[in-house]
């Protein structure tokens, strides 16, 4: 499996704290079927800041501590790229990483508590430049929560979303697990990933999300999720379905 969201790397954020760390996680992502993890720590979160050039450096390091210790798993570079303003100053001047640098993929924050209202305006000027956004874990995001028509509006206009493993399997409240599953069923759900920091609270449970939505979905949908996880490492594009519009019954009610 290849999981494109983790905080793997050590000592640049929230995620691991030290090489110690990183190994145990290592060992834990093997353990749970994992054989390729994007490494992407928070960038201009208004807490951390990781350029391109440093995660790059970092990235290629801990690979090769993990091939001395004969632990199969391959570390791609990435970054979780907080939505900013000056995301384009910031990108012309290569503090940008898109997901294995390929000028394609690139991981988007939204706040927590809100969307941004030049959220589609930055959107539609990354596709221009040729990158689609993945917007990381929309389903804890609370303006969305409240106003599930916006996400559609924002995969309408071209953005792909990433759903949290552990959001599908509960381990963040019912409200954002029911949340997840009504963007899965609307077809608003491109990737799931683990979004792991340690291996505690915050681990590898991509494995128990599969199970999950192979057993609501069925086995297909699964097979597009691991899919289009695939298709990120083979540099070519994820299916897409069309989005599904919500129902005004859906708004707000879980």
């Amino acid at each position: 499996m290849i999981d494109i969201h983790c905080h793997i790397l050590p000592g640049v954020d929230d995620g691991s704290a030290d090489m110690e760390e990183s190994f145990n996680m290592a060992k834990k992502a093997v353990e749970a079927g994992i054989t390729h993890v994007f490494a992407t720590p928070h960038h201009l979160n208004e807490k951390y800041v990781n350029v391109k050039s440093d995660i790059m450096e970092r990235v290629e390091s801990l690979n090769e501590s993990y091939q001395q210790e004969n632990i199969p798993l391959t570390i791609h570079p990435g970054q979780e790229v907080r939505i900013h303003r000056d995301m384009f100053t910031s990108l012309d001047k290569e503090e940008i990483l898109t997901l294995d640098d390929n000028g394609t993929y690139l991981l988007l924050e939204l706040p927590s508590g809100k969307v941004p209202t030049y959220t589609q305006e930055v959107i539609y000027e990354l596709l221009l430049k040729g990158i689609t956004p993945i917007i990381v874990h929309p389903e804890r995001n609370k303006e969305l929560i409240g106003n599930h028509k916006l996400l559609f509006e924002l995969v309408q206009e071209g953005a792909l979303t990433q759903i949290t493993s552990g959001s599908i399997i509960g381990l963040f409240g019912k409200n954002v697990q029911s949340f997840s599953k009504k963007i899965i069923e609307h077809n608003l759900a491109h990737f799931v990933a683990t979004d792991a920091h340690n291996i505690g609270t915050r681990g590898f449970s991509l494995q128990q999300a599969y199970e999950t939505i192979t057993k609501a979905y069925g086995i297909q949908r699964t097979f597009q999720f691991k899919e289009n996880a695939e298709q990120l490492i083979k540099g070519q594009s994820p299916t897409v379905e069309k989005p599904l519009p919500f129902n005004k019954k859906f708004l707000g009610i879980f």
